[in-house]
């Protein structure tokens, strides 16, 4: 599956996109880097079998704007965001954008790997059907309310600190409903969980 498949690495970071650009080629992707984002979009129309791993702060313009220019330009590229700490409310920007994925730095390889691989594998199912919205929306509607408190409050970038305030009840409290909302969603991480809330078009704000 990766052979055919170019990864298009945009940060403006040269150390980054050569570590980025060699552990992937090291992996069997063809691997092409960018120095910006305005240099990207000039080739994004041409490409076909690509995937898109961006930096979301970038001094010519951020990774949801550079989403945004891609739609415009019906370029749109199964894309991961690299995000710094702190950064998720953008990060969930960036998905509600069209973003497939995004990755908090720092980050072990292989977490990398695989959301490459995920975004490979979009190539050939882009869209949630409409028997995943409803699986989605059946997974929600077995949350308590509560859970769903808090769920949205981890969509939106929170911190559990912010979220028990909020709530007026424990940061103890909300890890255990942050638990529960995982594991009921079925959500192997935080941008899996924001990928299914968004599918749920009733739930966005």
């Amino acid at each position: 599956m990766s052979a055919d498949v170019v990864v298009h690495i945009v940060d403006d970071e040269e150390p980054v996109r050569k570590s980025l650009a060699f552990l992937l080629s090291m992996t069997g992707y063809a691997a092409r880097a960018h120095e910006s984002a305005t240099a990207f979009l000039k080739v994004a129309p041409q490409l076909e079998r690509a995937c898109l791993v961006t930096d979301l702060r970038m001094p010519d313009m951020s990774g949801v704007e550079l989403l945004h220019r891609l739609r415009e330009a019906g370029a749109m590229l199964p894309t991961i965001v690299i995000t710094g700490h702190g950064d998720v409310p953008m990060a969930v920007e960036a998905m509600k954008a069209g973003a497939l994925d995004f990755i908090e730095k720092p980050f072990e390889d292989e977490v990398l790997l695989e959301a490459v691989r995920h975004a490979a594998e979009e190539l050939d199912r882009r869209n949630v059907g409409i028997g995943d919205v409803e699986a989605i929306r059946g997974r929600i509607g077995q949350l308590t309310e509560r859970e769903r408190q808090v769920m949205d409050g981890i969509v939106a970038g929170l911190p559990n600190k912010t979220i028990a305030f909020d709530l007026d009840i424990s940061p103890r409290t909300v890890e255990v409903h942050r638990a529960s909302v995982m594991a009921k969603m079925g959500a192997r991480n935080l941008p899996d969980l924001v990928r299914m809330v968004l599918a749920d078009g009733t739930r966005q704000r």
